[in-house]
Formats: structure tokens, sequence, C-alpha cells
């Protein structure tokens, strides 16, 4: 509590700070799993979503919400807290993503060890790999969602995979943890067939899946995974109006990820086409051109750090599984964590 009232005002990660109730709660949490883990919750609903009352009935503390989009913000991807507009911790001058801004914000900053969230388009996955932190978007209706467009999902941001494994303990039924047999057999799309990347976001993404080959933790397969921009298919489902010929589009990009998937367990590509943006917007850039179409199709997906730009900007790997093959996922995100090594500036 003493690092978020002593960071916060720089960061703005935070919407409300809950002192006197976490203190509360401590002594009975003590002596439950958890053991009293501190975390934060996405906006000022998150106390009441699924994942929030399942660590909590498992002995975690909730310590406050943190900050999602202000008014006016249309691309979901600013973060509005109690003293401001949310700062990548990394470059302030730079957006953090979103729109789960401030939990990744917090967990980056180490106010909290984890931090639930909610994705959509990749609003777990893009402040994940903006901000340096893992970040996991669940197989869609695993867990329950307030969402009715069935396109988000839950998630949580951690500093590392295996962090999230416990959160997966704690709110999934049945949850067992998975082991990743290595090398893995993964395919490598720099751009799911339509994205366009900037180069040195590129770059750093590529660097990162050489040396998961060259550390036997993947066997790269040819192939990679080509789909059709899934992104008018998208908005038109968030509208609840989807013409024939964009519900064929969704179609036709899942019957090519069920195909993938039936002969490639893991596919590997960048988070974002592009690096943070300032906080006067992305311009004409879709962020969510590479997450955006696993929210459209259900599967599972997570961000791990990859490294960083040369100007200092974190860099996000996505990794994609199979649906329901959550568990899975995330013991593969713990060996491609363990292969990366720490990455830093």
């Amino acid at each position: 509590m003493a690092a978020i009232a002593r960071e916060d005002p720089r960061l703005c990660a935070f919407l409300d700070v809950w002192r006197e109730e976490a203190l509360a709660r401590l002594p009975a949490a003590g002596r439950l799993p958890l053991a009293g883990l501190p975390f934060a919750v996405k906006g000022p609903t998150g106390i009441r979503s699924y994942a929030a009352r399942r660590l909590i009935a498992a002995g975690g503390v909730p310590v406050g919400s943190t900050s999602v989009p202000g008014p006016g913000t249309h691309w979901k991807t600013w973060g509005l807290g109690t003293h401001g507009r949310t700062v990548n911790p990394w470059r302030p001058d730079r957006t953090p993503g979103g729109s789960s801004a401030g939990s990744a914000v917090a967990v980056a900053a180490g106010l909290v060890a984890l931090a639930t969230g909610s994705d959509g388009a990749g609003s777990v996955r893009i402040p994940a790999a903006w901000c340096g932190v893992f970040g996991l978007k669940t197989t869609n209706g695993l867990l329950p969602s307030p969402d009715r467009s069935g396109l988000a999902s839950a998630g949580v941001l951690t500093r590392t995979a295996a962090q999230a494994q416990t959160y997966l303990r704690c709110v999934m039924d049945g949850y067992g943890p998975a082991t990743a047999e290595l090398p893995l057999t993964a395919a490598y799309s720099p751009d799911l067939g339509f994205a366009d990347v900037d180069p040195e976001v590129a770059a750093v993404v590529r660097g990162a899946v050489g040396r998961l080959v060259a550390a036997g933790v993947v066997r790269l397969v040819d192939g990679g995974c080509a789909l059709l921009d899934p992104g008018a298919a998208w908005q038109a489902v968030r509208a609840g109006d989807v013409p024939p010929h964009l519900g064929e589009l969704r179609r036709e990009n899942d019957h090519r990820l069920d195909t993938f998937f039936a002969g490639t367990p893991l596919l590997l590509t960048p988070v974002t086409p592009n690096r943070p943006h300032g906080h006067d917007g992305p311009g004409e850039l879709f962020s969510t051109s590479l997450t955006w179409a696993f929210n459209l199709s259900g599967h599972p997906a997570a961000s791990v750090p990859a490294g960083f730009t040369p100007d200092g900007c974190p860099v996000g790997l996505q990794l994609v599984a199979r649906r329901g093959a959550d568990a899975q996922l995330l013991a593969t995100a713990c060996a491609v964590e363990k292969a990366l090594g720490s990455v830093r500036p």
C-alpha cells in the first residue's frame, strides 16, 4: 500500500485504493490458500467480477481498482486514474495500452503481483505487451463474462506466466497444471497475412522466436497461419449487426484456424503491429490488428515480453493455443519466459 501511495501520483494506475478494507480482510485471508495475496481489479466494477470473487474466496486481498479509458477515448487505449492520465512506466510520453491500462501499469511497477483484466479485442494482451508484463486472455466462455457479444473474456496481468497459474488455479474449476514437452511444435506468422507491422517491432519478435528455436523450446514448421483481416467482422459483431459477407469472413477464419490447430498446437505472432503510441492517439493504426481475430474465434492467447525497440518501447510475443488449452498455454508460456530470460532495454 505504501508503494501505491508513493508511485501512483506519477503513474495514475488506480481509480480507488482500499487501504482500510484490505487491512480488515487480511486476518481471515491469511488462513486461506492465497494467504492474503494483494491484487488489483480492473475498473470500478471489477470487484464484482467472477474472477475477483474467486480470488477473494481463495484468500486474495483486493487493494484497489485500476484505471480504464476515460470519457471520449474512442480508441480504448488510454487509462484515466484518480491522479490523471495513466502513463507507460517505461516511456511516460507513451500510452500503456488499454483498456486494462491501470492493471498493466500496476503490475509493471511492482505495485501488485496480480491484476484482473478483460479482453474483448486485445485489452489484456496489448497493455501487457506495451508495459513489459505477462498477460493472458482465457478461452472465450471459459469464465463468466458480462459481454453479450461474446467477444470479451476474462484475463489476468502478472509479472510472470507462473504467477498467472495461481490465477487460473483459483478461478477455473477442475484446473490441473500442465507440462510443456519440448520442443513445442509451432508456426510463426509475422503479420497473420494482412497486418502492416512496424519493422522494428517485427525485428524484436523475430529475434525472440529465433532465440526460442536456438534454445530448443520450439520447433518451427512451415505454413504459418494466414487469415482474412477480421477488423470489419469484429466491429459488426460488437455492434450486433453482422451482414452476410462478414459472417462468411468470420466462418472462413474459423475454418483456417481449426485447420491450423488440428496439426500445430502453437501459433506465434507479434501482439501489436505498432509500438506504444503517444497520448494523442494512434492515428490511422489499429493496435488490435493482431489480437482481435482471437476474440472472434475464441482461442486463448497470451502476451510474453519479447524485448524492446531501440527507442525503449516494450514489445510482446503473442502465443495462441487451441480452444480450451489454457493450462497448456500457461505451461508453454513458462517455458518461453525461461528461455527468453529477463528482457530489458
